[in-house]
């Protein structure tokens, strides 16, 4: 009876062993693979986490100076074309395409002068990631039409999916970056990602983003 359980007590420790080493190589196998996949990403890929959701901005001025009687719309509200949005002495400011209202002036019964923007405003369709992207970062291996990917601080880890639309044809201006080791001058290009807004509905003027152009 002593042999039987002994027996018993033996199996059992293999078991144990060859489970534990199991895992183990489970383990090393899955960070093996892990470690090859972020090798080939981050090698076939240009990273940087400088970039923004953006659309450009429209503001509804006056022609003449008047008295701002009114605004119609709050931050936030998205509006049709032609929309009527403030009134200004005799005249009403209105949208020329489908909008998403981004500022407003909120100072009724003071004299508005013109140039002064009353209500300004985005198309939602006109959304891009803007990356900026250092000149010696691999900028020389983009090109119109790469795919990307890129992810929103309020969206956490979650990837969304692009192409990459416009490179601009100048550094960005104020934005420049020196070179520790010999301090020389590092310019910044915009990098526009196009991304289809009907999809990505939840993606807003402002946000911060992550992107990855693959090469």
């Amino acid at each position: 009876m002593k042999e039987i359980n002994r027996d018993e007590s033996m199996f059992k420790q293999l078991t144990k062993n060859i489970w534990v080493t199991s895992m183990l190589l489970a383990v090393i196998i899955i960070g093996s693979v892990s470690a090859v996949v972020y090798w080939k990403i981050s090698g076939e890929s240009i990273t940087t986490d400088n970039a923004i959701i953006s659309a450009p901005i429209t503001k509804l001025t006056t022609n003449v100076p008047g008295i701002l009687n009114q605004v119609f719309v709050n931050i936030g509200d998205e509006v049709p074309a032609y929309t009527i949005v403030a009134q200004v002495g005799n005249e009403l400011l209105k949208t020329k395409t489908a909008s998403e209202v981004v500022s407003t002036l909120t100072a009724m019964g003071t004299t508005i002068t013109p140039g002064t923007p009353v209500v300004s405003v985005i198309n939602p369709d006109d959304l891009r990631v803007i990356a900026h992207i250092d000149e010696d970062k691999g900028l020389s291996a983009i090109h119109v039409g790469q795919q990307a990917d890129f992810t929103v601080d309020a969206y956490g880890s979650q990837k969304f999916h692009g192409v990459v639309d416009e490179i601009s044809p100048t550094a960005r201006q104020g934005d420049i970056v020196f070179n520790i080791s010999d301090k020389r001058q590092i310019n910044q290009f915009d990098i526009k990602i196009r991304f289809d807004t009907a999809i990505y509905s939840e993606l807003k003027n402002g946000m911060s983003a992550k992107v990855w152009i693959y090469k």
